[in-house]
């Protein structure tokens, strides 16, 4: 359910009426606007084989929702994401040239690109998260030859669904299916970390390419992101549904105060080695008594941050005895608690986010509701009765523009399988 423009239609709207990208302009005539996953798979197959005249492997990389567990994952703690339906695809072939052309049909642009010299491109900033990737590959010895692109997703941007992980993870994926390098998902999922880290400059952990790498259809993961170890849990949501409210708000973490938390999250780190423990080896496992018992000794803001990750990681794994037992009151109520302390502790909320939990929490057809990724703006994530969703809409939507001044979208999501191959008859 979109009960809004689908966020590609201002970029699909936009290269046709300039004629960027004519084989796109054409397609629109038959297509519906609003695109389904099948249609942008047609989408980017049909651009790609018109484009460069022969047939190209497709991926479809899922965007993430993340149930619990915000801001623990550079923190060695635990998340517990899952794979969405929403989706980068992309159509991908080697080049006969020693050159590449990349097409984005979000952004309308098709850019050439020089193998020879990997750069930061200021003006088209979609072709980095590319970049990035190849970056890595070639790191580790991993020659990657010229090859040809066309990338197009509805995962929407800034929403807290990690678009740019679904768009690395395809890349990714794609390089290591079309060159036979054989790294596994774990190993994937590392190095596309470190293209977001290393060339993207946003040092985030890996829950993102992890939960777009190994999604599988309802289910959570629960990934211990100091080991990297997993575990799969049923979400058995009933009469409930994922439901997401866009604030509105676009955040972008590497300009936000994202990497601050992450270092001041290090400040507490080095006290507790300093202190108590040398071999601690994250934040995720201070125990909360030492944290209690430094607090005049802390700095009273890194004291919030830590208190915020150790709290939040212990409310994980509760919350994961609640799916087990089926018991999804007890799990929402953990949702929101995750919200206040990323409010209040965390501070990583701001007014339009807070108005939109504030304004549902107390519902009966809701039972939990928070800030959903890195903060700062997005959506936020809620559980919510199905048969309540559009009248609970309908309200907010009304009280939103009048309060915030913002036209307010939803977003209705399924869990789906991670980074996979794609057929297109």
């Amino acid at each position: 359910m979109v009960r809004d423009n689908n966020p590609n239609l201002i970029n699909f709207t936009f290269i046709f009426s300039n004629k960027r990208t004519s084989n796109l302009g054409v397609l629109l005539l038959f297509y519906p606007i609003i695109f389904t996953m099948n249609q942008l798979q047609l989408i980017v197959n049909q651009i790609f084989t018109d484009s460069f005249n022969e047939k190209p492997m497709i991926v479809r990389s899922p965007g993430r929702v993340n149930l619990i567990g915000e801001h623990t994952d550079y923190n060695g703690g635990f998340v517990l994401p899952a794979a969405t339906d929403k989706s980068a695809y992309l159509a991908i072939s080697p080049s006969v040239t020693n050159t590449g052309k990349w097409v984005s049909v979000d952004m309308g642009e098709t850019v050439e690109i020089n193998f020879d010299e990997i750069k930061f491109y200021q003006n088209h900033r979609w072709i980095n998260y590319i970049l990035g990737v190849v970056q890595q590959f070639e790191n580790r010895g991993m020659k990657i030859p010229p090859f040809n692109c066309v990338l197009a997703g509805d995962v929407p941007i800034g929403s807290g669904m990690s678009s740019s992980a679904a768009m690395e993870s395809a890349v990714g994926f794609a390089l290591n299916e079309m060159n036979g390098f054989g790294l596994n998902k774990k190993q994937l999922a590392q190095l596309v970390q470190q293209a977001e880290n290393e060339f993207i400059g946003v040092k985030c952990g890996i829950m993102d390419m992890f939960a777009s790498i190994h999604g599988k259809e309802n289910n959570v993961i629960r990934l211990d992101c100091e080991t990297l170890e997993y575990q799969y849990f049923p979400l058995n949501l009933g009469d409930y549904k994922i439901v997401l409210f866009d604030s509105g708000v676009k955040h972008n973490l590497v300009e936000s105060e994202y990497n601050l938390r992450r270092q001041q999250c290090e400040e507490g780190l080095t006290f507790f080695r300093k202190h108590f423990d040398e071999s601690v080896k994250n934040l995720s496992q201070v125990p909360l008594s030492w944290l209690q018992s430094s607090k005049s000794q802390l700095d009273p803001i890194v004291y919030k941050r830590c208190q915020y990750v150790i709290e939040e990681n212990q409310r994980i794994l509760s919350a994961c005895e609640n799916l087990q037992a089926g018991n999804l009151k007890d799990f929402g109520i953990k949702m929101t608690a995750t919200h206040e302390g990323l409010r209040n502790l965390y501070e990583v909320s701001c007014k339009e986010l807070d108005f939109l939990v504030d304004a549902v929490w107390h519902e009966s057809s809701v039972l939990g509701s928070r800030v959903m990724g890195g903060g700062f703006g997005g959506c936020t994530i809620n559980l919510i009765k199905a048969n309540a969703i559009d009248e609970l809409f309908d309200r907010l939507s009304v009280s939103y523009k009048q309060n915030m001044g913002i036209k307010l979208k939803t977003y209705s999501v399924v869990t789906a399988n991670g980074t996979e191959l794609v057929i297109c008859d």
